[in-house]
């Protein structure tokens, strides 16, 4: 590519476990040639996407082998956070090699903000070099129609009691809305679990935040042309400052802070564990505690595959992704993410188990 033409950047929002990661599977395992820098942004100590983009090959050549500077992982809290510390290096990292990348992927963190990460882009070495080429949110049909917005119903009523200035809306509706501000694409997922008037009373609710040019489109377990997601040229570092939310100070400055407290992250290590007695392990410990989201990477005994896992509210899924390498240690690496986590009651609660320790 001409290095005189800029990068165009697509930054993914959307809650815990809506689908942005499966999206991101999808067009980079459909890239066509194009060639691709993918940025991701943890909550949480391990990048447990990060491997799971890698177990597909990402950021690899033709023969499995991984290139350095292809796949990005910022680990600590809210890109929008750390967007100074972490965000600017990286990207001028990219700029450097501008002639070998035709278009970067950012992935947020379920709980950040995307407009002080679009704003990033007015900066001088950054909006020289790239440019937003859209914000897409992704949206849980069934958790928004169900008023839920992050799959746990416990959870976001916990959350609006614990704001005394919150009247109908909780704060996750809230923070819903503020994606949704930023949008320049609606990307709705989970319909296979929804209804018609499920997914027709979403897109009314998420109508009401976006202006008319904005489209909403639906994706298939990820599955979406790539050509209505990228190349939407959408500049959107340009007319950011318009975009109003409710983390805004009246004179209209971004709020520094969002209620990162309301939310923990406990990682647990295991050796080699039994799948199903795991299974109810993790279903005993979202009963007993608010966890919005469980996420990581299993270890089967006398199984040469590694399988992943994702829990979102009391929903659990499973699969392999990649054999175990010779040069790695097999053992299971769990996130929790949630709110006021017991962390030692998880840790103890995984140890009496026949899970398995480390």
């Amino acid at each position: 590519m001409s290095t005189s033409k800029k990068i165009p950047a697509t930054i993914v929002t959307g809650f815990l476990g809506s689908g942005k990661t499966t999206l991101l599977r999808h067009i980079l395992s459909n890239a066509n040639g194009r060639r691709i820098a993918v940025i991701v942004n943890e909550f949480g100590e391990l990048g447990i996407d990060g491997e799971i983009l890698r177990g597909c090959g990402i950021g690899c050549d033709d023969d499995g082998v991984e290139q350095a500077g292809q796949l990005y992982e910022l680990a600590n809290g809210c890109m929008c956070c750390t967007v100074q510390e972490e965000f600017y290096p990286v990207m001028r990292k990219l700029i450097e090699r501008r002639a070998d990348i035709d278009h970067i992927l950012i992935e947020t963190s379920g709980l950040a903000l995307p407009k002080p990460l679009v704003q990033a882009f007015n900066w001088p070495e950054i909006k020289n070099a790239c440019t937003v080429d859209a914000v897409i949110t992704v949206v849980d049909v069934p958790a928004a129609a169900a008023g839920q917005f992050a799959a746990n119903p416990a959870a976001v009523d916990l959350q609006r009691k614990q704001d005394p200035n919150l009247d109908h809306e909780s704060p996750l509706h809230e923070l819903f809305e503020d994606q949704l501000v930023s949008a320049d694409l609606v990307v709705l997922t989970k319909l296979d679990q929804a209804s018609a008037a499920d997914r027709a009373a979403v897109e009314a609710l998420v109508r009401e935040d976006i202006p008319p040019a904005v489209k909403i489109v639906a994706a298939d377990h990820g599955r979406i042309d790539l050509d209505v997601v990228l190349g939407l040229s959408s500049a959107s570092e340009e007319s950011i400052e318009s975009r109003k939310g409710h983390h805004e100070h009246e004179a209209g400055h971004v709020h520094d802070e969002h209620d990162h407290d309301d939310f923990d992250s406990v990682v647990v290590q295991l050796g080699e564990v039994d799948r199903e007695a795991l299974l109810a392990q993790l279903a005993d410990v979202v009963a007993q505690q608010t966890v919005y989201r469980i996420k990581g990477f299993v270890a089967l005994p006398s199984k040469p595959m590694r399988l992943v896992v994702h829990g979102v509210g009391k929903r659990f899924d499973s699969y392999f992704d990649r054999p175990w390498r010779a040069d790695e240690k097999r053992g299971s690496h769990l996130v929790f993410i949630g709110h006021d986590l017991d962390e030692s009651a998880i840790r103890a609660q995984l140890a009496a188990s026949p899970v398995g320790a480390l």
